[in-house]
Formats: structure tokens, C-alpha cells, sequence
């Protein structure tokens, strides 16, 4: 076996994945309607420059072609293999290309981790062998890899028999392979093309993350495209999205699996809440993916975000766009959708009205500015555009064309074309096209102009894309989680809430099984159990509420020793916690957990017994500025009434955005050892008075 060897990263990695100079068909077939034999066909076809080597045992000609009976056989070392074999010979074949030297080897077989404890066996054989030979693993169940500049169709895919493979910029990584294949002809009918579609399928060795990261430097790419499944490998997904936001390389994302599969885990609300499709949106937004949810939109949004840098808004400020019309339906259509993702469709301004009038432009104004009533003509358009491009209400402008778009383009498209403006910092323009016009299309695609042919993906684009900022800090290394962890008392959970500057009501503990001593401040209070194996009181009628003097206080001790004879025999409780009642204007929760894909997350909601009634929560990875806990407050619905709403009294929002960006640096203290902590409620004082904790719950990993 070759000596083990440093695993083939970075630019190596990219160049052996995406360009080998030889690469071997391990297991092809000579049947031209199996998927084995359409590597060799797609290869011939598109004119790969390197070597290619057919191996079958069985054969000494496949398609016409010489075929090796083993990879030993050949007359050098390829750099990739694909390897097409039955799943029971893949470990073996993958055991040989090691022992050869073979740099990269795809496995297009199933039957391993979801084939239950036999195919887990044959996964972790894989993942055992490229740790310990250095042979990197794309797989198992991947389709390919195809890289269309060089003429590297190796896929299985039955889609890539598509002749003349459109080629741009844009690189695919998916977990689904059928998906590449989707997208590639979805992409063609645009006239979209690609640097690189990856199948990555069950990431034994090779992550989604790690090979785009390894592609981050190539000039060929501008842009990526991600099919996710799940969240699988997240840190290599979190290094990858940081790299490129800081390379200015857009990265478009659709993910499925929008369950609830997280929350049957929880311990804490803040899990129960925070399930996994508000853990992708989390993890996401704090890397500055624009994450879609329209199939359309995923081709559609990378050309809008090579024009829209990831800080094109500075704080809690909302996206404007403009919008210019030849038809006010068709506008209208994109205006409702924008409205439903919480876009604002701004108005032109006095100055910019008063510019059109000066110029003769017949414009209804409105929301929308519609040409309509000076016919759809070229002239018009094109001085519109000027003018609203230079308008400062803008962000972006989007204009919507009707039915002149697919016979004749001359009159509001031809306008468009020339009014887009590529360079860094000019205020980009977009276009939606309410007939199908695919020729338009075509050409404002070819034009770099981010362009739309329905109103939902548009929409669902532009907020996807207008929703994105730069990505926050990086969460400290955090050790796995080896199990459920343990709980601390509410005593010491206040502790940490002091280390972190979170403040809470003042409490002092006493001995359960003795007489209450004198309290250092004034009644009423609240006498609760503290145990550390009670992380939930309630549930053993461990809380007394509304204690008015001394005499209450020793009956509530009575009273919680009865409770927990009766409730929980056997449960280790020396203390009782007492504390004095307090109030605010509102009830918040904040939580803290490590999920164990994205990472450490941070969660706001309305807290109290409304917490996971009303579903009113905003989650961010963590840690977070103090600037994004701003934005989460004004995120949750309920805390809208503590802005000085219809002359209610206003709350301190200032003191809760910073509770939340406190206890989010739990993510850079792993010291700590902290797997989820929460505050519940957490009182919300009026402004200027702070916030205040009167109850939190900390579990240990």
C-alpha cells in the first residue's frame, strides 16, 4: 500500500477532483443503456484531453475501446478514479487505488450508511482507509463530477448527454445528484453556464464544504450554487461561506428537510423552538448565504448577487427597490410577492417625480412607476432608467416589461441591456419579463443583467439576496457532545449569568430541611427548589409564588418538602431558592444551545408560558454583535409594543439586545463547558431600567 500521506486539499484537491490529466473507468460497461457505460460516452463526446483507461475484468474491449482488466494493469497511476462496481467490491476496489497512489477516487454505488449496521460498516471501511492512506473519497452514492471547460464529464447522469455544455461561472455542489443534472439543462434553457457540478453524495471523506472551499481560488469562479440536504459537515461549510464573503464570491443556497427532528431532541424551549429548518435560516444568515426557496431562483439569484455586495445595508435598515413597469399587472404580481418577504417597494421621491416631469416623461406615479400611458417605447425606458439609477431612495431598480418583451425586445428590453451597468458601487438593475420571452432572456443573461420570468422566483430571489450581510464572528472550537449532559442548579446557572454581565433578580439560597432565616430584601417573594437533578420545578410543585411575610415563607418550605416526598421520592434537594417577586412590561427568553451541525445558535423569544405558543422567535448563529441583536429584537412581533406603540410605556430594548449579545459569547468560551443555557423570563424593564433574570436553566456537556 502507498505510504499514508498528508489528505489532498485546497488547490491540489480542486485539480485532481476537477482536472485530472488521466482518469480511470473502474467497472464501465459496454452496454450503452447502463448508467456505467455513459462516463466513456460522455468523455469521447466532449473531447477530454487527458487519458482515459476503461477497466472491466470481464472485457477486453468496451464501446470499442481497450479495456484494462484491473487498475494494477494500466501504464500509470490515474489521478481520478470512478469507480462503478457493485457495492460489495467498492471497499476492495477503493483498498487498490490506495495501494496504487490514486489521488481521488468517486464511488457511484449506494448501500452504505442508509442500508442500516451492514452498509454503516462498509462507510466507516472508507472513511478508516482515507484517513489512514490519504485517498480522497467523493461518495458513496455520488453521480459525478463534471468540469466543462476541460471536457471532464464523469458522471453517470443521464442528463449530461445534453450536447454543447453551457459554460460560465457559476460552480454546483449538491448532495443530490440527480440535481446537477437539473440544473444543468434548467441553466442551458437560460443560457446559464457552469465552472463545475459536483455530486457529492454521502460525504464518507470529502464534504460539500471542503470542495468548494478547495475551489475558492480558481478565476474560473465566480459564484456557487449549493443542493443541500442537510447541514452535514458544517464547520467545513461555515470555513467555506467566511472564505467566500471575504472573496467577494456570492454563494446561493436551497435546502430541504424543513422537519422537526431537532425539537424531539430538546431539553430547553430554546430546542424546542429553534428546530432544524430556523437552525438552517440561522446558519445562513450568519454566513451571508442567500438561501432560496424556489428552484427557479437558484439559477436566477447568482447573477443579482455578483451585482449586490454582502454590506450593500449598514444596520437594521430595510432594502428599497424601485420598480419601473410596462404593465401595472404584471407589476403588481412582483410587488405582492416582494411585500410577502418583507421587502419595501419604495416610491419615487418629490425630486425624482419633479426629474421625469422636466424631461416629459408621461409616468404614473405611485408605488410603482408605470409607463404604461407613453406606450412601451424605447426612448421612454431608457431615460427613466437613467434617472431612477442616479435616484438615491433606490437600492436596487427592477423593472417588469410586458409583452413587447418576446416579440419586441427593441422597445424595453434593448434599454435595459445598455442601461446596466456592471461596475463596483453603480446601483444594479434587474428585470422581469411576464410573457415568455426566452430570447430576451438569453441575451440579458449573456449581459451579466440579473433577469426574472415569474414574479415568485423574483421576489424570492431578490430578498434572498438583499437578506444578506456580512458573516458575524466565528464561534470558538466546541468539543462534541458525548451525550445528554447534566443540569445545574438555578443558583449556579445565576452564577454564569453574572460571568457573562446577564443580570438577574437577587436570590439567596437555605437549607431545605431547616427553619427560613431572615431575607435581605423585602417581600413578596418566591421560594423555589434548587437542585440541580430538577432542572424543571414546576413539574414537582417545586415553585411557591406571591410569599407575603416570614410566616408564608416557612409554610412554603413545608410545603415544597411535601411536593417533593409526593412528586419526586428519591431526588437529591437540600436548598430552596428564594428571591423577590418581580415584574416588567414583558416576558423574553433568551437560549443558547450547540446544535450539532450548525454550531452554537442563539435564540429570542417571548418568553413565559407564551413561549412556544406564539412560535415568536428570532435565531442567530453565535456569537453575535450587539448591532445583529438589535436586529433579532425587532425581528420578534411581540416586543414591537415596548417601542412606545400607541403611547404604551417603552421598554429597554437596548439592555435585552445586549442580553442576547451577552449570552451569546457563551459561543467564543467553550471553557465553560457550556451545551445549553437559558434565561426564561427574562423581565423586560422600562427604558432606562435594564433588564432582569428571574429564572435560567444551564445544561453541562
Amino acid at each position: 500500500m502507498a505510504s499514508p500521506s498528508a489528505p489532498l486539499s485546497g488547490p491540489a484537491l480542486a485539480q485532481a477532483l476537477l482536472r485530472p490529466r488521466s482518469v480511470a473507468l473502474v467497472g464501465v460497461s459496454d452496454d450503452l443503456f447502463k448508467p456505467a457505460a455513459r462516463p466513456l460516452q460522455f468523455l469521447r463526446r466532449s473531447g477530454f484531453a487527458g487519458a482515459v483507461y476503461p477497466i472491466n475484468p470481464k472485457r477486453g474491449t468496451v464501446q470499442g475501446e481497450r479495456a484494462w482488466p484491473e487498475l494494477a494493469a494500466l501504464p500509470e497511476v490515474p489521478e481520478h478514479a470512478f469507480v462503478m462496481t457493485a457495492t460489495e467490491h467498492v471497499v476492495g476496489t477503493l483498498r487498490e487505488c490506495a495501494r496504487l497512489g490514486v489521488k481521488v477516487v468517486t464511488v457511484l454505488a449506494g448501500g452504505f450508511s442508509e442500508a442500516g449496521p451492514e452498509g454503516q460498516a462498509r462507510e466507516e471501511a472508507l472513511r478508516q482507509l482515507s484517513r489512514e492512506t490519504g485517498v480522497r473519497v467523493l461518495g458513496p452514492s455520488s453521480l459525478g463530477v463534471v468540469h466543462p471547460s476541460t471536457g471532464l464529464i464523469l458522471t453517470a447522469n443521464a442528463a449530461f448527454a445534453e450536447p454543447d455544455l453551457p459554460r460560465g461561472k457559476v460552480f454546483v455542489a449538491s448532495h443530490s445528484g440527480s440535481m446537477i443534472g437539473a440544473l444543468l439543462s434548467r441553466g442551458k434553457a437560460r443560457g446559464v453556464g457552469f465552472a463545475g457540478l459536483v455530486s457529492v453524495g454521502g460525504e464518507a471523506d470529502l464534504s460539500l464544504g471542503e470542495i468548494c472551499l478547495a475551489t475558492l481560488d480558481d478565476p474560473e469562479i465566480d459564484s456557487y450554487v449549493l443542493f443541500l440536504e442537510s447541514l452535514r459537515h458544517g464547520t467545513q461549510l461555515q470555513q467555506f461561506a467566511r472564505e467566500a464573503a471575504r472573496r467577494g464570491k456570492p454563494v446561493i443556497a436551497y435546502k430541504l428537510g424543513r422537519s422537526e427532528a431537532a425539537a424531539e431532541m430538546a431539553v430547553t424551549h430554546t430546542g424546542a423552538l429553534a428546530g432544524e429548518d430556523d437552525v438552517a435560516d440561522a446558519f445562513f444568515r450568519g454566513l451571508g448565504i442567500a438561501r432560496v426557496d424556489n428552484l427557479e431562483a437558484l439559477l436566477e439569484a447568482p447573477a443579482l448577487a455578483r451585482r449586490i455586495p454582502l454590506d450593500l445595508l449598514h444596520g437594521n435598515r430595510t432594502a428599497r427597490v424601485g420598480v419601473v413597469t410596462t404593465t401595472g399587472g404584471g407589476a403588481a404580481m412582483v410587488v405582492d410577492q416582494l411585500g410577502v418577504r418583507d421587502v419595501m417597494v419604495q416610491p419615487p421621491s418629490e425630486e425624482t417625480l419633479a426629474r421625469l416631469a422636466r424631461d416629459g416623461l408621461p409616468c404614473t406615479p405611485g408605488r410603482v412607476l408605470d409607463v404604461t400611458l407613453a406606450g412601451a417605447n424605447y426612448e421612454t425606458m431608457k431615460k427613466v432608467l437613467a434617472i431612477l439609477l442616479q435616484a438615491p431612495e433606490f437600492d436596487l431598480v427592477l423593472a417588469v416589461v410586458g409583452s413587447s418583451a418576446r416579440f419586441q425586445p427593441q422597445l424595453a428590453v434593448k434599454p435595459i441591456l445598455e442601461s446596466a451597468d456592471s461596475r463596483p458601487g453603480a446601483k444594479p438593475l434587474a428585470a422581469m419579463l411576464v410573457p415568455d420571452a426566452p430570447q430576451a432572456l438569453v441575451e440579458l443573461t449573456a449581459a451579466g443583467v440579473p433577469c426574472f420570468r415569474s414574479p415568485e422566483p423574483c421576489a424570492d430571489a431578490i430578498a434572498a439576496v438583499l437578506q444578506r450581510r456580512q458573516p458575524g464572528a466565528a464561534a470558538a472550537s466546541q468539543p462534541p457532545r458525548s451525550g445528554a449532559g447534566s443540569f445545574v442548579s438555578e443558583a449556579q446557572a445565576y452564577e454564569l449569568l453574572q460571568r457573562l454581565e446577564v443580570a438577574h433578580a437577587p436570590a439567596v439560597t437555605m437549607p431545605l430541611a431547616e427553619a427560613p432565616r431572615e431575607l435581605p430584601f423585602d417581600f413578596p417573594v418566591v421560594a423555589k427548589v434548587c437542585s440541580a437533578q430538577i432542572p424543571h420545578k414546576t413539574e414537582v410543585g417545586g415553585v411557591v409564588l406571591g410569599i407575603a411575610d416570614a410566616r408564608q415563607l416557612e409554610q412554603s418550605f413545608a410545603t415544597l418538602r411535601r411536593n417533593l416526598a409526593e412528586r419526586a421520592p428519591g431526588v437529591a434537594c437540600d436548598e430552596v431558592l428564594v428571591q423577590p417577586m418581580r415584574s416588567g412590561l414583558m416576558e423574553a427568553l433568551i437560549g443558547y444551545r450547540i446544535d450539532a451541525e450548525a454550531g452554537p445558535v442563539v435564540m429570542l423569544a417571548a418568553g413565559g408560558i407564551w413561549a412556544e405558543v406564539a412560535q415568536d422567535r428570532a435565531l442567530r448563529l453565535a456569537p453575535v454583535s450587539l448591532e445583529v441583536a438589535r436586529e433579532m429584537v425587532s425581528e420578534v412581533r411581540a416586543f414591537r409594543s415596548l417601542a412606545g406603540l400607541r403611547g404604551r410605556p417603552r421598554g429597554d430594548l437596548e439592555a435585552l439586545a445586549q442580553a442576547v449579545a451577552s449570552l451569546s459569547q457563551l459561543a467564543v468560551r467553550p471553557q465553560l463547558g457550556v451545551a445549553e443555557a437559558e434565561v426564561n423570563p427574562l423581565m423586560v424593564l422600562p427604558e432606562g431600567q435594564g433588564v432582569l433574570a428571574v429564572d435560567a436553566l444551564v445544561l453541562q456537556s
